[in-house]
């Protein structure tokens, strides 16, 4: 397979299989050994390099990235930072000036995740570089470089123009995964490239979807957000902020600034995950799941796609094409469970939404991931709220034992997690009856 795009500021055409990921790339072919193999996992953040496409310049993980996945685009590692005469960038100068590295084993993923965020003229330096795990130096004289460079002028060198492609076809890709159903489909990679660099499995049939733009878009009207399948978290963060304020707090802690950067949120919803995230939010919020199989498209409500453990209601050849939520969901809220704040999977995920008329409720969707084969309704919480006095509704708590058999793993037990979902469940009451009930907020 040919990819051609720009290497620090050079154009790179390169014929690789499919699945072979930058990190190893760079690392074996070019002799670039800034960029670290740390987790192979996207996890720790030492293979970070910047990637620029027509959205901008964003951090990503090598590790995770196929080659494919940059047709057309401009990558830098922490070689190409420097200037054309060979002085520090403003990132690389702070970072001396404020002794932000000792070892160096993760200091030039630090360093990309730091020009592309000042590239952009970031400032929530602890969101940008929690998907950076330093062991050594700590991340406080790193987050003062960080911070002391904030103002300072975005060097002119970085500034890549990506290469001019031909966007595909999503018509075309339709047609022809409808007559190749046994293809991997691959999108921001979050997942599939864990399959190849841990589970060391063969994919010999792959396509992307990196560059079907139709997949990319999100519609507003004054009361639905129609969003394409193949938009990205980080693009779907701020759109969140301003409809969904607790659902976009949840996404702020999803995975790592790089694997947002990457991760699509039709790749979550059709992995099927049992601890996938957006599910959960999705179906509290009554989302509409749109799928496409050739020419014929069809929708559903999106609890209704996940059946069993491993299955989802997709038919040969169908993919995820868009999901739909509701512009207004006032009584929405989701919390995230997870045993370190930052970048990790949930044990538990709750989504919550109930409507109260005259002190009744009168609708309540309820959803949690990590505590079923699939995310799930909690119907008989739900049940025993409809139509009962919102006063009385810490009652219904006792029923989620009814609703969920958790599994116990190692991310938490079964009893851990019936009495964690209780507690949220009461956590909801508390927030939404105006009582302090943020983690980050409330003190002794």
């Amino acid at each position: 397979m040919e990819i051609s795009f720009l290497l620090n500021g050079e154009r790179a055409r390169v014929t690789a299989e499919p699945t072979r990921t930058l990190l190893d790339w760079l690392r074996e072919e070019q002799g670039l050994k800034g960029t670290k193999e740390g987790c192979n996992e996207g996890d720790c953040g030492a293979c970070t390099v910047m990637v620029t496409d027509e959205a901008g310049p964003r951090a990503m993980n090598a590790c995770i990235l196929f080659l494919p996945q940059l047709e057309g685009k401009a990558v830098r590692t922490v070689e190409g930072v420097a200037a054309p005469d060979g002085s520090l960038s403003p990132v690389q100068q702070a970072m001396v000036d404020h002794h932000g590295s000792q070892c160096g084993f993760c200091t030039p993923g630090f360093i990309m995740s730091m020009t592309a965020a000042h590239l952009v003229g970031a400032r929530d330096h602890d969101d940008v570089l929690a998907g950076n795990l330093c062991r050594c130096t700590g991340y406080a004289p790193i987050i003062r470089a960080a911070e002391a460079v904030a103002d300072a002028p975005a060097p002119d060198w970085l500034h890549d123009t990506p290469l001019e492609t031909v966007p595909q076809s999503l018509d075309a890709f339709a047609a022809w995964y409808e007559q190749n159903p046994d293809a991997t489909l691959v999108a921001g990679a979050t997942d599939v490239g864990l399959w190849v660099t841990k589970q060391l499995r063969d994919l010999p049939k792959v396509a992307f979807l990196n560059r079907l733009t139709e997949l990319q878009q999100i519609e507003l009207s004054d009361h639905e957000i129609r969003i394409g399948a193949g938009v990205t978290m980080t693009r779907l963060l701020p759109v969140l902020r301003q409809y969904h304020p607790s659902y976009a707090e949840m996404v702020r802690r999803y995975a790592s600034h790089q694997v947002r950067n990457a991760a699509t949120i039709g790749g979550n919803v059709a992995n099927g995950s049992p601890i996938g995230d957006n599910p959960p939010a999705l179906i509290a919020l009554g989302a509409t799941l749109h799928l496409r199989q050739g020419a014929q498209r069809r929708q559903m409500p999106i609890e209704d796609f996940f059946i069993a453990y491993g299955k989802q209601d997709r038919r040969g050849g169908e993919f995820v094409e868009a999901i739909t939520i509701p512009t207004k969901a006032p009584a929405l809220r989701v919390y995230k469970l997870s045993k370190r704040f930052d970048q990790d999977i949930s044990a538990v995920c709750a989504a919550f939404n109930v409507t109260v008329e005259d002190g009744v409720v009168s609708e309540a969707r309820i959803a949690f991931g990590g505590m079923a084969a699939t995310p799930k309704r909690a119907s008989h919480v739900e049940g025993a709220l409809i139509g009962k006095a919102w006063a009385d509704a810490a009652q219904a708590a006792a029923l989620l034992a009814q609703d969920y058999q958790p599994l116990t793993d190692m991310r938490a037990s079964a009893a851990y997690r019936l009495q964690a979902a209780e507690g949220l469940f009461l956590r909801y009451i508390d927030d939404i009856n105006g009582k302090p009930a943020h983690v980050l907020e409330v003190s002794a």
